[in-house]
């Protein structure tokens, strides 16, 4: 059912508010309005503070303490929405002028002609209507599109048509470490909290440094920054934002205690190219997106980033200049691109940013007694690529470890262990990225592994045996 219309009635003759409800008593049964009276400005004002939902004001202009034309002018100094329809004895020009100079809607006379009034509320309410219809209209946009954008695209009715234009963009793309494991281990309406959460904060972060989120795919957020703005510094806002990104999540897993949920650790990449950015799909839906092969390259950058990092290629490194601080760089090869890629591990932006990259502390390593005999499996995004690999876990932390293997792995690969325990059982939800791969003298491969996601069932186990420095050596 539509809301009701709020009028107010501003008038000091004792007269006027039995006539108004005699006149109006139909609308106000049926819902269509609500009536509330005022004797002077003053107390107008009250009542508007009490209800600022208020939409539409008639006054009268000779009242006592405060009259109708210091009224127009107190409600435009308050940026008040409401339309205000005065009506008055004094029908000369100048006083119209004056209230309409102070943005009344429309002017009527005494003695009231109720049909008149009637005709005249009605327009008003035609006004107000079509207004709430925009308001909403904006509203929903904003949902899906910042501020800024959502402005633009409104101004621009040549905006909404199928097309698009080749231009220089940069891309950010993140992603929870290990969000598909923690999906099977809660709830689903737990999960639709954790990532309202966590989407709700990280909106925040991109619309505060100019970015249009293109899509929220499960965990994952693109982002594009220079589009459908155009924007000389968007490299360096979307290295600004990463960092900023990485820095909420402090924010983010303080709520995700407070609601009992596990805490989350973000990978986030940057790359910047000339894509096709514009509105994609059919006349009846479409999205304003972004596509080409510098999409593709974000996603396969962000697979290389561990929790809490945030990496860029050498494009967008070029583009923002000095301003980027950067600490290790890496060359790596890809799937779909034929040569290697060398990418950056960012720790900070300067500029009119200065930011930095939260420090992530490795916790000290245990020396097992007893290595620790286990399998993995390399992992291509979700899919497994190879058979079981055998290793033994030599050194534990609870957040990482060091793994020995005959088999070399590439440094950032993703990989999923196997792990026996003494009560002949199996932790099998223990994932991990490879953050360093080098040959040790006996001329076996040496993993360092950082672990992306735990139950807690294996974290406290794995924890169990740190503790002992001990375990089984069984494969």
């Amino acid at each position: 059912m539509e809301a009701a219309f709020k009028i107010l009635f501003v008038d000091d003759e004792p007269d006027l508010a039995p006539l108004i409800r005699q006149k109006f008593r139909r609308h106000v049964r049926d819902g269509l309005l609500m009536l509330d009276f005022a004797g002077d400005g003053v107390e107008a004002l009250e009542k508007l503070d009490i209800d600022p939902e208020i939409e539409i004001i008639v006054t009268d202009i000779n009242m006592p303490r405060m009259d109708g034309l210091t009224l127009l002018g107190r409600l435009r100094e308050r940026e008040q929405q409401q339309k205000a329809i005065v009506v008055t004895a004094y029908g000369d020009m100048e006083n119209i002028r004056t209230a309409m100079n102070q943005g009344a809607f429309d002017f009527l006379t005494k003695p009231i002609d109720l049909s008149d009034l009637e005709v005249t509320l009605n327009n008003a309410r035609e006004v107000v209507a079509r207004e709430r219809e925009a308001v909403f209209v904006r509203e929903a946009i904003g949902r899906y599109l910042s501020d800024e954008v959502a402005q633009a695209v409104l101004a621009d009715t040549d905006s909404l048509a199928l097309g698009g234009e080749r231009r220089e963009v940069s891309v950010l793309m993140s992603d929870l470490s290990g969000f598909s494991a923690l999906s099977e281990r809660l709830e689903p309406e737990r999960v639709v909290e954790l990532l309202n959460v966590y989407l709700g904060r990280m909106t925040e972060v991109i619309d505060e440094y100019g970015g249009t989120i293109d899509e929220f795919i499960g965990d994952a957020i693109l982002v594009i920054f220079g589009a459908p703005i155009p924007r000389t510094d968007h490299a360096e806002r979307a290295v600004a934002c990463a960092v900023a990104m990485q820095c909420a999540m402090k924010d983010v897993n303080t709520k995700m205690s407070k609601r009992d949920l596990p805490d989350l650790e973000m990978g986030i990449a940057v790359n910047t190219g000339e894509v096709v950015v514009g509105n994609i799909g059919s006349e009846k839906r479409a999205k304003y997106g972004v596509v080409g092969s510098p999409v593709n390259l974000t996603s396969r950058i962000q697979a290389l980033a561990a929790s809490g990092e945030v990496v860029i290629s050498t494009t967008t490194k070029d583009k923002v200049g000095d301003h980027v601080r950067l600490g290790t760089s890496q060359e790596v090869a890809m799937k779909g691109f034929v040569e290697r890629i060398l990418v950056h591990f960012v720790v900070g932006v300067g500029g009119e940013y200065n930011l930095d990259v939260p420090v992530t502390t490795a916790d000290p390593l245990t020396a097992l007694t007893v290595p620790l005999a286990c399998t993995y499996t390399p992992l291509d995004g979700k899919e497994i690529v190879d058979g079981e690999l055998k290793a033994q876990m030599v050194r534990l932390s609870p957040n990482q470890a060091v793994v020995l293997t005959a088999q070399p792995v590439a440094e950032r690969t993703d990989i999923k262990l196997t792990i026996p325990i003494e009560s002949d059982g199996m932790l099998e939800d223990v994932y991990a990225k490879v953050v360093e791969a080098e040959t040790t003298s006996v001329g076996g491969p040496m993993l360092t592994i950082r672990f992306t996601s735990v139950s807690d069932e294996a974290a406290a186990e794995l924890e169990r045996l740190r503790m002992a420095g001990t375990a089984k050596a069984s494969v």
